[in-house]
């Protein structure tokens, strides 16, 4: 029988994981960037003590929120691990967003420090900040007016704890991407981060893989697959963003042995001519979501195993595929501790083959989101009748196989 009791903090919590492989393998490189820096364990838990130290010194407490709006890169890792380090909620925001969803965003995340990439500041002369009374610029040119990364870190003091930081705490509030009205964040705690990458891809990773993290740091697949890495030991090769051109090239030179592909990445790599250099490299991994009819020619043409899966921000991997997986629009199977149900607008239970909308619950607490922040009457109706509703439309076959 599975054990369904929460993990110790330990294995889940980001402050006490990096702790002890901090300890364990202090000179293994944890990150890569594609500005060609890179971080050991020792390196990175340096990184998260000082912005947790310079927190500290402008009065952010465990289970405040801090706004990150910076682009993937070392900043945006520091920030993140370093809020974490401290106990603080990591509130990351997409670079796109600017008037309207900025201004609704920045105020329901309700926080004191927003850390800010000089190339976006200009956007927020358009909005009213609400709560945010400190705002950190990282970028090289001075910005009249705000605190610079280097002011900041001027200040820090040692980070302390006044509580353990536990599994059910929120580590990160992501914002939904608003396809059903303004975008909702969604209140992740440590452990939901902790099932949807390190328990749902056992087996598949494991401490030997680089995995690349090519999905922004305000995205759950950056995010989660970051953890993972975190929790297995293993380490990240951190990029922009997606680039067509520049993808194979960064493969072989950040050591990268596996990737999430979503959507129209995979048309896009096979756009390219086939070449000899196509087997020339150490991915051994694709993810690749949602699973197209490509997806066969993706794993022979460059050599590699092919997975998928299905997840969105609210909850943590519940369904996810064998390896090379021969049923195109396939999304794999329930994953154990989850139960999935195919339901009506009534939420009753419909035939097998039946389309309807996928609910979703787990066997372990805290291992799915614990709401909207700052949006009671939106929690109540996702979680209603104690099954959390996807809004997703699915079905599943006799063999237990999700669509």
């Amino acid at each position: 029988m599975r054990d369904s009791t929460v993990p110790p903090r330990e294995d889940c919590v980001l402050r006490y994981q990096l702790a002890h492989w901090s300890e364990k393998q202090p000179d293994k490189i944890f990150a890569v960037f594609d500005s060609e820096e890179s971080w050991t364990y020792a390196q990175t838990r340096s990184a998260a003590e000082q912005f947790a130290g310079a927190l500290q010194a402008v009065g952010v407490q465990q289970g405040d929120t801090v706004i990150s709006w910076l682009p993937n890169g070392a900043e945006a890792l520091q920030v993140w691990f370093g809020c974490n380090w401290m106990g603080a909620i990591y509130v990351p925001l997409n670079t796109a967003y600017r008037g309207s969803l900025l201004q609704h965003v920045v105020t329901n995340a309700h926080a004191r420090v927003m850390i800010v990439h000089r190339a976006l500041v200009d956007r927020l002369d358009d909005i009213d900040l609400g709560t945010v009374e400190i705002l950190v610029v990282v970028g090289d040119e001075p910005t009249p007016g705000h605190m610079s990364l280097r002011e900041f870190f001027a200040e820090a003091v040692e980070p302390t704890l006044t509580r353990p930081v536990e599994p059910w705490d929120t580590q990160y509030i992501i914002f939904t991407s608003g396809t059903t009205g303004p975008s909702k964040g969604v209140l992740i705690p440590y452990l939901q981060n902790y099932y949807t990458g390190a328990i749902a891809y056992e087996g598949i990773l494991d401490s030997t893989d680089r995995f690349l993290v090519n999905l922004p740091l305000f995205h759950v697949g950056g995010t989660g697959l970051s953890s993972c890495m975190l929790a297995y030991g293993g380490s990240i090769a951190v990029v922009e963003y997606f680039r067509t051109d520049a993808f194979w090239e960064e493969i072989r030179k950040m050591d990268v042995t596996s990737v999430i592909l979503l959507g129209a990445m995979t048309p896009f790599l096979l756009k390219a001519p086939p070449s000899p250099a196509d087997l020339d490299h150490p991915l051994r991994i694709a993810l690749i979501v949602p699973l197209g009819e490509d997806s066969q020619t993706i794993a022979e043409r460059f050599g590699v195993d092919i997975y998928t899966t299905f997840n969105m921000t609210e909850i943590s991997s519940p369904i996810m595929s064998g390896k090379n997986p021969d049923r195109v629009g396939v999304a794999g199977k329930a994953r154990a501790g989850v139960e999935l149900r195919i339901v009506d607008e009534n939420d009753c239970e419909l035939p097998v083959g039946t389309v309807g909308e996928l609910i979703v619950r787990t066997d372990t607490p805290w291992a799915m989101n614990a709401g909207y922040n700052r949006n009671p009457d939106a929690t109540a109706e996702a979680w209603r009748n104690g099954w959390f509703h996807t809004g997703d439309a699915f079905r599943c076959d006799e063999e237990g196989y999700y669509y």
